[in-house]
């Protein structure tokens, strides 16, 4: 086995680093700003429903990457109430059905990353991914060059999506 001699890393692994210089608190999420602001077709904002809203990812992983995100700012799923948690599952279920009508993926990922240490951009402000996945989506260029290709235009993926998203009713 090989090592990597780190040392500069030191102060992210004991927790020391500059407390006040982490992103994501309240005043500057984007996932608490978007909504208020009321131009959903610029922000890609897909569906908004009692307490969570559908938008697609700005940095997606794959064409049509969405997130199911509340409008309250929690970093737990267990700071939801069961309201919230239930619309939460339904939106889930139905993203999955909206993604699979319309983009006709060989399969879906659905995940959340919770904390920073798991991959969590905005780690203050929960968030559930729905990734449509196709076989043969992977290849090199993000190992070699850190470049993922997207192949439609947010905007196209956006018009497809978004009359789905409008008929949906949930009842939790």
């Amino acid at each position: 086995m090989k090592f990597l001699y780190v040392p500069w890393r030191s102060n992210y692994v004991t927790g020391t680093r500059d407390k006040n210089k982490r992103s994501g608190e309240q005043a500057d999420c984007p996932f608490c700003v978007q909504p208020t602001m009321e131009e959903d077709k610029k922000h890609f904002i897909l569906g908004r429903y009692k307490y969570n809203f559908v938008i697609l990812n700005l940095h997606p992983y794959n064409t049509g990457h969405l997130m199911v995100i509340p409008y309250r700012h929690v970093k737990s799923l267990s700071e939801l109430n069961k309201d919230e948690k239930c619309e939460l599952m339904e939106l889930l279920s139905l993203s999955t059905g909206i993604l699979e009508d319309k983009l006709k993926p060989d399969g879906i990922n659905i995940g959340m990353n919770l904390g920073k240490a798991a991959g969590a951009g905005i780690p203050t402000h929960i968030h559930m991914h729905v990734i449509p996945r196709w076989l043969g989506d992977t290849n090199f260029l993000p190992v070699i060059a850190e470049t993922k290709t997207i192949s439609v235009d947010l905007n196209k993926i956006y018009a497809d999506l978004k009359p789905g998203f409008d008929v949906i009713k949930i009842e939790c």
